[in-house]
C-alpha cells in the first residue's frame, strides 16, 4: 500500500467529516464543509469542492473515479444514501435522494433534485432547476424523464458491490473472492 494520504487540508476554515467506516483514495481532493457518512468511498481523483454551503454524502455511496462534486452558486449539494455516483460525473450544487444511479459521465446543475430510486443515464446534462420525481428513468441533454421505474433495489445492490470494494482496497485487495460475490449478487451469480 502506498504511503500517500488523500489532501484533506487546504486552510483553517475547511471542516470535513469523514465517518471511521468510510474510505478515501489517497489522490482524492476534498476541500471546504464535506461530510462523509458511513461507508462511503470515494475513488481516484475525486475532488471535492465546498468553499461556501457544503456537500453532505450519505451512507453507503460510492464515488467513482474522476468525479466533480462542488457545491452551486446558491445550494449545498447532497447525495443520499446507496447511491453509485459513476466515472466523471459532475454534481454542482445538485440534491440526489436514496438509492440513485448517475451514469458515466453525466452532469446535475445548480438546484437539480433527482428523486429517490432513480437513474440518470450516461452523458446525461440535467439543467439549473430540474426536478425529477422518485423511480425516474433520466437521460437525454437536457435531460428528461424517459420512464418511471423503481430502481432502488437493484441500485442498492451496486452499492453494496462498492462497499465490498472499498473494504478490499482498504486491506490492499484489488479483486473479489467468489464468496463475496455470492454474497452481493447471490449464489451463482458473477
Amino acid at each position: 500500500m502506498s504511503d500517500l494520504k488523500p489532501d484533506l487540508t487546504s486552510d483553517l476554515d475547511d471542516k470535513i467529516i469523514i465517518d471511521s467506516s468510510a474510505w478515501v483514495h489517497p489522490t482524492a481532493l476534498l476541500h471546504g464543509h464535506i461530510s462523509l457518512a458511513a461507508q462511503v468511498s470515494v475513488w481516484p481523483h475525486v475532488v471535492m469542492r465546498a468553499e461556501m454551503y457544503d456537500i453532505q454524502i450519505g451512507a453507503r455511496t460510492n464515488i467513482q473515479d474522476f468525479v466533480m462534486v462542488h457545491v452551486g452558486a446558491g445550494t449545498s449539494t447532497i447525495i443520499g444514501e446507496d447511491c453509485s455516483i459513476t466515472h466523471h460525473v459532475t454534481l454542482h450544487g445538485c440534491t440526489i435522494g436514496d438509492k440513485c444511479l448517475i451514469g458515466i459521465n453525466a452532469t446535475i446543475m445548480d438546484g437539480a433534485v433527482i428523486g429517490a430510486n432513480s437513474i440518470v443515464a450516461g452523458h446525461s446534462i440535467v439543467t439549473e432547476g430540474s426536478v425529477f420525481p422518485d423511480n425516474s428513468i433520466i437521460g437525454g441533454s437536457p435531460a428528461k424523464l424517459l420512464k418511471s421505474r423503481d430502481s432502488g433495489a437493484a441500485n442498492a445492490r451496486n452499492a453494496a458491490f462498492y462497499v465490498q470494494n472499498a473494504a478490499n482496497y482498504a486491506e490492499g485487495r484489488h479483486r473479489f473472492s467468489a464468496a463475496q460475490l455470492a454474497d452481493i449478487f447471490g449464489e451463482g451469480q458473477n
